[in-house]
Order: structure tokens, then C-alpha cells, then sequence
């Protein structure tokens, strides 16, 4: 057993404390990340034309092809980032129709009403375009959001589809999930992907949900 497994096991059994509060970003990239940065890359195709992200534009610049316009979004004024500032549960200061690609990372967890939050991402999208969406399944509170304006919300790849199914249809939805037992415990832990083989983290266990991906596709009217 190399010294970072026994040292791994002895903080998983016998640690009151993690070793990063912080979903890992203090040791390296967070595991999470890892998968988030993946389904991006797999559907770059889709991060086109005019593109809302959330925050800041980072996935947009990283993924992106083809874009021709990017808008960030945020809830308070003051985000040197932010090209808009509204509400995504309710749909202020957002345009309808407008965009070809809405990227929403890790961002229901913090919407208290994540079904009006859908909703209006369904609104926002121009016909044929591509919601692209990441949801935490199991995960330490993000003690930041939660001190502001919330951490509401747990997913799992059930809640996730009928969720967007029942705005986009369940036909124009492709769920997947990413996760194990061993990456689940190292999460909770803060412990980075770097100290983990792919190998381990590519192994997927359906009944350890770390991350839920949603590519979810508004279909043109008939």
C-alpha cells in the first residue's frame, strides 16, 4: 500500500475533519471538476453562437466553438464578469430566445426554485438550442453559497430527468452520471483527482452519484 492510501484510509476512518473544506481547490483540481470539464469537452459542439454561462465566461472561453457572443450572468451587481445581472428562477433581466447555449455548472444547488430555474432556461434558449447542465449528487455543503444566498439542493440522475424531462421532454434529455465508492468518500474528503489513477476515477457506480450531467436539447417548433 503506497503512503498516500494509508494515509487516505486512516483520515477516512478515523479523521473528524477533512483534509479541504474547500471541494479540494487547495490541493489541486476538485474531483468534481474532473467530470465537469469532461462532459464539456465532449460536447463542445454545442457552445456556439451566443453562449450564458454563469459567474464568469471560463467554460466558454475553454469549450467554446464558434461563439460569437458570451454573456455571463449573475445575481448582484458587482461582477466585473457579468453581462447581465437577473434571475434565473424567475427570468429578469434575462432575454427570451436569445441564446444558443446556456451553461449552468453546479448552479441549482443554490436556486431555491430550481423548477422555475429550468423553466426559464427552456425560455432563454433559442429553438435547437443546448442546455448543458452539472448537478452535484453526493457532496459536502459549499459553506460560501450557503452563507449568502443558499445550498438547497441534492440530485440524483431520477430527480435530474424528470426534472428537465418535464420542461424539454424526456425524448430531448441525455442524463449520465459519474461516480464510485472510493471517489464518493474522496470528495467528502476535499482530496483532489491528481491523487487518484483514472482508472478510479473513471469507474462508475450507479449507486454512488458524485456528479449528474444534463444535456438538455429545446426543440424547434413544428
Amino acid at each position: 500500500m503506497t503512503p498516500f492510501k494509508r494515509f487516505f484510509r486512516a483520515r477516512l476512518f478515523a479523521g473528524l475533519e477533512p483534509a479541504s473544506r474547500k471541494f479540494g481547490f487547495d490541493r489541486g483540481e476538485p474531483i468534481d471538476r474532473y467530470y465537469i470539464e469532461g462532459f464539456l469537452d465532449r460536447n463542445r459542439s454545442d457552445i456556439k453562437g451566443r453562449v450564458l454561462e454563469i459567474g464568469s465566461p471560463e467554460y466558454t472561453r475553454r469549450f467554446g466553438t464558434s461563439v460569437v457572443q458570451s454573456d455571463v450572468l449573475h445575481a448582484e451587481a458587482g461582477n466585473p464578469h457579468a453581462t447581465l445581472v437577473g434571475d434565473l428562477a424567475t427570468g429578469e433581466g434575462i432575454p427570451d430566445g436569445a441564446f444558443d447555449c446556456l451553461i449552468l455548472t453546479q448552479t441549482l444547488p443554490f436556486i431555491f426554485d430550481m423548477s422555475g430555474a429550468v423553466a426559464q432556461s427552456y425560455t432563454k434558449l433559442k429553438p435547437g438550442g443546448a442546455l448543458l447542465a452539472t448537478l452535484p449528487g453526493i457532496s459536502q455543503i459549499s459553506r460560501y453559497d450557503m452563507d449568502r444566498w443558499g445550498d438547497f439542493w441534492r440530485f440524483t440522475d431520477a430527480s435530474a430527468r424528470q426534472l428537465f424531462g418535464a420542461t424539454f421532454g424526456l425524448d430531448n434529455v441525455a442524463i449520465e452520471t459519474y461516480g464510485n465508492v472510493l471517489v464518493a468518500c474522496a470528495f467528502l474528503h476535499g482530496l483532489a483527482s491528481r491523487e487518484f489513477t483514472r482508472r478510479e476515477l473513471d469507474h462508475r457506480d450507479l449507486d454512488y452519484q458524485v456528479l449528474i450531467t444534463v444535456r438538455a436539447v429545446k426543440q424547434p417548433e413544428s
